[in-house]
């Protein structure tokens, strides 16, 4: 396991011509996949998902997430992040050993199936549940991971669009939630005043989000394979995220932990198996730009499978080559990029206050005289002052970025 942890391989990136790639799978109307074209086994009880080579019916999944609350009470719970349109639930399983209780453990965030015909990613998080749980006290580096961070993992996002044929069958599953609203494309967009009518998931999972302080999330699609970082609403000429070199290396290591037990995934759509959102195609409304933006959560979309509804006797082969990257890839959250995403006022030696705040901005701890600039999420320069204190009272509410000479820090404007 410890090799799954600590896989370290670079690999220089190569994109093809943007022309030249794989459409995006959730770029366009997607075209059904045909009812016959793929084994689907479901799965009536938990004990028929022991070889996790089927998906579950609703009844059973809801079944799975009680049972491992009741085995493991000390170790994990279930949060209702919301419901459907059609009534079902959207939960989270809530993995928090007791610890000391005063050790500092930062949030983590799984979700998956935002689009409801996307499933593999719903059993691969079903099944990381189990692992995770069923590996507490006897497999030493799962045990620390768990012990440092907690870990929540929402394995159903649209429930009423996995369903769509009845709680017995994720056969016939469409994208679209019950009111068919594209649910990743529902999300306000942060870069443009406008806002869109959210949907009941979507608001739901807003809420969620706030209630927490996760500080490094993925959310899970299909159609493609390929590791899909921010931004979405731009190509990264135009406007490259702040943490882009990073994110670079950590998709990195998620593909080439991946190849080494299936060689032959993730390369339908770049050679290097990861692409910034906006080169692969532009979208805006997406979860992945609004939670990058708002939460100061740092958030990769991960496209898992080729097929979006993957025929289930393939399900134990994804989770072979995925599973190393998936858990790699929470301990990252242990490895994040100075000042990028996080939550914190002070950057080497120099502290920022208020932040958040509504009107003006003290630093501290520079040289008197030192140059600050103030960008905004489009790279463009709000502000440049010599003064170690400056309104931001006419800025728009928003995240900034700070930059000085020593380092540099995000402020909040609310």
């Amino acid at each position: 396991m410890r090799r799954y942890l600590f896989i370290l391989l670079f690999l220089s990136a190569t994109f093809g011509a943007t022309a030249q790639l794989k459409p995006r799978p959730d770029a366009f109307p997607p075209k059904p996949e045909t009812l016959d074209s793929k084994a689907i086994t479901m799965a009536t009880t938990v004990e028929e998902m022991a070889d996790w080579d089927r998906y579950p019916t609703y009844d059973t999944y809801l079944e799975m997430m009680r049972r491992w609350v009741a085995t493991y009470p000390t170790l994990c719970h279930v949060d209702t992040i919301g419901t459907s349109v059609q009534g079902r639930l959207i939960l989270s399983m809530y993995i928090e050993p007791p610890t000391d209780a005063d050790l500092y453990r930062p949030e983590f965030f799984y979700s998956s199936t935002i689009h409801g015909d996307e499933v593999t990613g719903y059993v691969m998080m079903l099944r990381l549940i189990d692992t995770l749980l069923t590996s507490y006290g006897t497999n030493v580096e799962l045990t620390s991971l768990m012990d440092r961070t907690r870990i929540s993992i929402n394995p159903l996002a649209n429930p009423d669009g996995t369903y769509w044929r009845g709680n017995h069958t994720v056969q016939g599953s469409q994208r679209y939630n019950a009111n068919y609203v594209d649910l990743n494309r529902n999300y306000p967009n942060p870069f443009s005043p406008a806002k869109p009518s959210v949907a009941q998931e979507n608001q739901a999972m807003m809420d969620y989000f706030a209630a927490h302080q996760f500080r490094l999330s993925a959310n899970l699609h299909g159609g493609s394979e390929v590791m899909n970082y921010p931004w979405d609403s731009f190509t990264s000429n135009q406007n490259p995220h702040p943490a882009a070199d990073w994110w670079r290396e950590v998709c990195q290591r998620f593909v080439d932990t991946a190849r080494t037990y299936g060689s032959n995934h993730f390369n339908d759509v770049t050679s290097s198996g990861y692409i910034a959102g906006g080169d692969w195609y532009i979208i805006t409304g997406g979860r992945q730009d609004y939670v990058n933006y708002t939460y100061n959560c740092l958030e990769l979309t991960m496209e898992i499978s080729t097929r979006k509804t993957l025929s289930s006797d393939r399900l134990p082969e994804y989770w072979h080559f995925l599973a190393p990257s998936f858990i790699h890839y929470i301990g990252e959250i242990h490895s994040l990029p100075d000042n990028v995403g996080l939550r914190s006022t002070e950057t080497g030696n120099i502290a920022i206050y208020p932040n958040p705040t509504t009107d003006q901005v003290t630093v501290t701890g520079l040289p008197e005289g030192s140059l600050i600039e103030l960008y905004n999420a489009y790279g463009r320069l709000v502000i440049s002052s010599f003064n170690s204190q400056f309104s931001i009272l006419n800025l728009k509410p928003g995240l900034y970025l700070l930059r000085t000479a020593v380092g540099t820090a995000k402020v909040i404007k609310h």
